[in-house]
């Protein structure tokens, strides 16, 4: 599993990871679960330019669906404020439901299958926030347990580098939802049977 150790030690620059060391060990704040998820909540209302991100896009059961209510809700304020929104979701076909809320509430969507997207979660809020979500065992599968709040331009910097590195080479929410139907031969309907996403919201993706 990826770690802040990994990626403060992957900088070969000894000054710079050396001060990135001091800077992390300094500003590290452990959230539980639930304190992650409010400040995610908080970060959004509070952001003023851009948010990236690498999130899990697992769709919620029991209490996460008024948690990830309130996240969606968050992010239509922000993006009328102007704030750009950018996700990446791990590869996984049962993560379109999730694509598309958070697209339908303004941000901007795209799949992944590079290991540090389905090995760690995390935000950058405004290039200088970072918060990292850990999950309860290894894999992309697993939800959130716990989390890490940073404030810190030297690790937000790395890790928007990372996240546009990826941006570039990813999947948009509409070519990945052609992909699973074109490698599993479902229809539309099929689709929103699957994976629970109404056909009113797969046609905004799919071509006539």
């Amino acid at each position: 599993m990826v770690t802040l150790g990994f990626l403060l030690y992957s900088i070969h620059e000894g000054r710079q990871r050396s001060r990135l060391l001091v800077e992390v060990k300094n500003a590290t704040k452990i959230l539980t679960r639930l304190e992650y998820f409010l400040t995610v909540s908080e970060s959004l209302l509070e952001s003023r330019v851009e948010i990236v991100g690498c999130v899990t896009g697992r769709r919620p059961i029991g209490d996460d669906e008024k948690k990830i209510g309130n996240v969606m809700n968050n992010i239509k304020n922000a993006t009328s404020r102007g704030v750009k929104i950018r996700y990446i979701l791990p590869k996984l076909p049962e993560r379109l439901y999730m694509g598309c809320l958070y697209e339908g509430a303004g941000a901007e969507i795209r799949y992944a299958s590079c290991s540090l997207v389905n090995s760690m979660r995390y935000m950058v809020v405004d290039n200088s926030l970072v918060l990292i979500g850990i999950p309860e065992s290894e894999g992309e599968r697993n939800a959130t347990n716990k989390g890490h709040k940073l404030p810190s331009k030297g690790l937000a910097s790395i890790l928007r580098t990372h996240f546009v590195d990826c941006w570039e080479r990813d999947l948009p929410l509409k070519g990945y939802i052609k992909e699973v139907m074109d490698h599993t031969g479902m229809s539309v309907k099929q689709v929103s049977d699957e994976l629970g996403i109404e056909i009113s919201v797969l046609g905004r993706y799919i071509d006539a």
